[in-house]
């Protein structure tokens, strides 16, 4: 993808005075790493500290990594000290925000936790010991090169929601990822109690790039799950770079399992390991495109009353009208909805286009009772197949091992 270039081969630069600093800092952010006083070495050194009277205390040498006005993005801001130690480093961005760092325990090296992002300009100041306890102080600025790309993401579950036990973790990325393992780096998800859980990447319905975390097993009810992506800084590739951090928090609802046994012809809602409800259904015509799907599909969204229409799943003019108490449950088109037309089939045939239908008032009832995050474990001879991955959120119906083999990091 195109850049703007860095200086080829700009060396970092170092900060050299013969006394500890006593005014701020002189030049503007977008400054080149200068000297911090009058009294400077040449021109990217500078020592700081007093020499003792013998010559033998001989200054710091700071210096500072990136340098320069157009520096690369995407690495870690480093500070090294030569002929003495670092007692502490503030590195400050345009906006004001403190890039938090760790100093090495010989004080010799400081690292920021973060990587520096694109299009910032950073003030840095080190304190500084010699070898033979002078104090003194080294400013430098540098500014990285804006992003010539931005990618964005779009996640899933919203922050606050309370979800069912099926629900993963999910983003989607405006443009490709490339670079999925140093992306992968950055998430990291945080639970009130002990959860296994892995990422896996897959190419979404929509045809992006995606990740998503879910535990090895359906969550614990009441766990309060955090995410929180680090993105800023990070390189995706030619999709572009990541300009923000994202962050959502959720809780685990009641444990809810919705059974669907198309042989059958019924729904049954358990809770908490006890049959709440069972209600007669109609599933998809077998024989054919009509079909429905079987496994594990994952209540996706309660969208209330919808305009279907056949032609937007293939299905050419078969139907299109408005349906009510919609609960989608694939981005395929499969939901579970009232479809009062159908009556007489349900508790006796499969005669839908896909979905499973039920009465006006059973769909009420089970639309109150239901919400998103719930999985519908789905069984039936005559069927199109198993949900994918990317049909939603289809990832449980792969093993354990399967699902750990789509990490970046594996």
């Amino acid at each position: 993808m195109p850049r703007t270039p860095a200086p080829a081969h700009t060396p970092a630069r170092a900060v050299r005075t013969h006394a500890p600093i006593r005014t701020a800092v002189a030049a503007a952010l977008l400054a080149p790493l200068a000297a911090c006083s009058a009294n400077s070495g040449p021109a990217g050194t500078a020592d700081t500290g007093r020499a003792g009277k013998d010559g033998g205390d001989r200054p710091v040498t700071v210096t500072v990594t990136p340098t320069g006005r157009q520096a690369s993005a995407g690495k870690p801001v480093e500070v090294t000290a030569a002929g003495g130690s670092l007692t502490s480093v503030t590195v400050t961005d345009a906006e004001g925000r403190a890039l938090a760092g760790r100093l090495a325990p010989d004080g010799r090296t400081w690292v920021s936790d973060r990587k520096a992002v694109p299009g910032m300009a950073y003030a840095v100041t080190a304190a500084t010991r010699t070898e033979g306890g002078a104090a003194g102080t080294a400013r430098a600025s540098f500014a990285t090169a804006p992003a010539d790309k931005v990618n964005k993401v779009d996640w899933r579950p919203g922050t606050g929601t309370t979800v069912g036990i099926a629900q993963p973790v999910s983003l989607v990325f405006d443009h490709p990822v490339e670079n999925k393992a140093e992306v992968e780096k950055q998430l990291r998800i945080t639970t009130s109690n002990p959860t296994e859980g892995s990422w896996g990447w897959m190419r979404d319905w929509s045809g992006r790039d995606r990740v998503d975390w879910r535990p090895k097993s359906y969550w614990k009810p009441g766990t309060e799950v955090t995410l929180n992506a680090a993105l800023n800084g990070t390189d995706s590739g030619t999709g572009g770079w990541f300009v923000r951090d994202y962050t959502t928090t959720f809780t685990i609802g009641t444990q809810q399992i919705v059974e669907v046994d198309l042989d059958r012809h019924r729904l049954t809602l358990v809770r908490d390991g006890r049959t709440v409800r069972r209600i007669p259904v109609s599933g998809g015509t077998p024989g054919g495109d009509k079909r429905s799907w079987r496994g594990t599909a994952v209540l996706m969204a309660k969208e209330g009353t919808i305009n279907m229409n056949s032609e937007t799943v293939g299905l050419g003019d078969a139907y299109d009208k408005m349906v009510d108490y919609s609960m989608r449950l694939t981005w395929s088109g499969m939901y579970a909805h009232a479809a009062p037309w159908n009556a007489r089939w349900f508790g006796n045939a499969n005669r839908s286009s896909g979905c499973i239908g039920m009465s006006d008032a059973d769909a009420a009832w089970f639309y109150g009772q239901v919400r998103p995050g719930d999985p519908f474990e789905i069984t039936g001879e005559d069927t199109k197949g198993v949900v994918a991955p990317e049909n939603g959120f289809g990832e449980w119906n792969l093993s354990w091992a399967e699902w750990q083999q789509r990490s970046a990091l594996r």
